[in-house]
């Protein structure tokens, strides 16, 4: 008589929230920055990733956006955040700004961006420029 009354208090208390919940997957994002001429790593790059969304995922309760520098190896790696849609800014000297959208949808991830050296500029004050004939 007491098993049945332990069995049904088991059955009562064990839905309501006492078993471990599942919360939002996690995702260890690593992103990458390489010259796109040599393909070499670029060190101290400004790199930010904010959080845009991702499902199951309460906004109040996690960091959203990140701001740091790559390492020697062109790398930075954000150890814990939700899986989900992620914008990537990267600042360097001496390479164009990037900016893109991605997806993280793996555990572990590793997004590589290829930054471009800054393009000519062209001026029509140029001094070099030829000058219509009269």
């Amino acid at each position: 008589m007491r098993s049945a009354w332990v069995i049904a208090l088991l059955l009562c208390v064990l839905p309501t929230g006492l078993l471990p919940t599942a919360k939002a997957a996690d995702t260890r994002l690593t992103v990458e920055v390489l010259s796109s001429d040599s393909g070499k790593p670029i060190d101290r790059a400004s790199v930010v990733i904010v959080f845009k969304h991702g499902l199951g995922v309460n906004m109040k309760k996690i960091r959203t956006n990140w701001e740091t520098k790559t390492n020697q190896e062109g790398k930075v790696t954000v150890p814990a955040m939700p899986r989900g849609e992620v914008q990537i800014q990267v600042i360097a000297g001496n390479f164009q700004t990037f900016g893109g959208v991605y997806q993280t949808t793996e555990p572990q991830q590793t997004i590589s961006i290829k930054l471009n050296r800054p393009q000519i500029q062209y001026s029509e004050n140029d001094a070099r420029a030829k000058k219509p004939e009269k």
